[in-house]
């Protein structure tokens, strides 16, 4: 089912949103289809598509550099599981997943969410040449600079956006717009997760048997992906 979620973005920083018509006609779609289908896609939402597309090339521009050039970002629990994700890593339902991926999180500063935060402290990595695209940059808010461009800027334009979206789920559920913000859920975590599938069994130069498949059936985590 789809959601067009133009008139929500318009009323956003209007504290009688829920008055207005358009809004209400996106509140009620937001409902149906969180009720009936389970899940939504996103329209209106005001990201032009050459953003995805030049993500898209950035993405392939990666994969396919030499595997030792991947392996200079791999992901590592003292990066704060941030980095690259050999073919076969990803486990789901017992089983390796053909796919490769650049996983990101939003950084945060040592010790502010105490022991249960810590595995995830660190910053996000980025690949030096020779892929001019993949330089350092900003890692506060910049995973690799090409998909930074890409992005806006960063991943936090997609943040607002979620953060939009929540706001329209929270009058669906009767409640206020701004339920799952402030001390509640004012503090978002964001992910943000480049895959590669290769289409083929050979993780890393070696033939695979055991699976074709390029992510196993699951249910992501969090509440808008």
């Amino acid at each position: 089912m789809h959601a067009d979620v133009s008139p929500l973005l318009a009323k956003c920083d209007d504290p009688k949103m829920s008055e207005d018509p358009g809004v209400c006609r996106v509140v009620k779609q937001l409902d149906q289809a969180c009720r009936e289908a389970g899940f939504f896609y996103v329209k209106g939402h005001g990201i032009p598509e050459s953003l995805f597309n030049e993500v898209k090339i950035i993405a392939h521009e990666f994969f396919d550099l030499p595997y030792e050039e991947k392996l200079k970002i791999k992901l590592t629990p003292a990066a704060g599981y941030r980095g690259y994700q050999r073919i076969g890593e990803n486990i789901t339902q017992g089983k390796p997943d053909m796919q490769e991926a650049i996983d990101c999180y939003k950084e945060f500063k040592k010790g502010m969410y105490g022991a249960l935060g810590k595995p995830m402290e660190g910053c996000n990595q980025c690949l030096n040449p020779p892929s001019v695209l993949f330089v350092p940059a900003d890692l506060s808010r910049n995973v690799m600079r090409g998909i930074a461009l890409a992005l806006g800027g960063s991943p936090y334009e997609f943040e607002e956006l979620s953060r939009n979206i929540m706001r329209g789920i929270a009058l669906a559920l009767c409640g206020s717009p701004y339920e799952f913000e402030g001390e509640r859920a004012g503090d978002p975590f964001w992910i943000l997760r480049i895959v590669g599938y290769p289409g083929v069994s050979i993780a890393n130069g070696h033939k695979k048997e055991e699976n074709d498949i390029g992510c196993g059936a699951h249910t992501d985590y969090g509440n808008d992906s």
